[in-house]
């Protein structure tokens, strides 16, 4: 029995010929026994694929095709890997249904067209990184603000070849959910040390990132959320303004 509806595919197939550049492929790591959430990922992967001639879904096995998984570094699964002309460094560990099939479909296009929304402050800022950084995004699939911080994460790994970012269904992984304690979501680690809540807007999350870079004090990072704080009063003032 499909999973999308007719109506979902006909939207679907739709905005991936109006959107889709450049051919992308779809990395599923799997196996037959278990793994409570391989086979409806796998699903939901066949049916998106059918979609556009554009998108190619290719499947592993995590046992068999061990040096595979660890060429991506795959380490649990399900694991989707989103590649275009190069792996940009985005990952879905766990099954990308509920609220993330969103994110899913929007980094299929991103990754087909190569670049991702991002601030020029962002990009600039980016360019300083040195070493690796890991981002890891813990969601469910009913949490509806999930998708903007796993949005985030993979936008900046589209940006960057130094980034990362891992979409986690913590639910499904438990014992990396108390191991970061994730007692609500979306929660984000960067580099096993930086944690950020909630679905932090853009200069936030690039300052955790430098942060955990090395490259940001607490107290740049402060700042930055200090003047963000201060643009949402003015604006709410502002709107309360007019509204008067």
């Amino acid at each position: 029995m499909p999973l999308l509806s007719d109506k979902d595919r006909q939207f679907l197939e739709n905005h991936f010929k109006k959107n889709l550049q450049s051919p992308v492929t779809l990395t599923f790591f799997t196996q037959t026994i278990a793994c409570q959430f391989c086979r409806e990922t796998e699903q939901i992967l066949q049916e998106v694929a059918a979609l556009s001639d554009k998108i190619t879904l290719e499947v592993f096995n995590f046992i068999t095709d061990k040096e595979v998984a660890e060429q991506y570094w795959i380490d649990k699964i399900p694991a989707t890997v989103i590649r275009g002309e190069k792996d940009y460094g985005i990952r879905f560990y766990g099954i990308p249904s509920g609220y993330e099939f969103t994110s899913l479909i929007e980094d299929i296009v991103d990754v087909s067209r190569g670049k991702a929304e991002l601030s020029d402050q962002t990009l600039e800022a980016l360019k300083g990184l040195k070493e690796p950084v890991h981002i890891q995004v813990f969601v469910t699939p009913t949490c509806p603000y999930c998708p903007a911080a796993v949005r985030m994460g993979h936008s900046l790994a589209i940006a960057s070849d130094k980034i990362r970012a891992d979409m986690v269904e913590s639910t499904e992984f438990p014992h990396l959910a108390n191991k970061y304690q994730v007692y609500g979501v979306p929660r984000t680690v960067i580099n096993e040390s930086v944690h950020v809540e909630g679905a932090a807007p853009e200069p936030l999350f690039v300052a955790k990132v430098l942060q955990a870079a090395g490259l940001f004090s607490q107290e740049e990072v402060d700042k930055v959320q200090a003047d963000y704080n201060a643009q949402v009063e003015k604006m709410q003032a502002a709107q309360e303004g007019k509204q008067q």
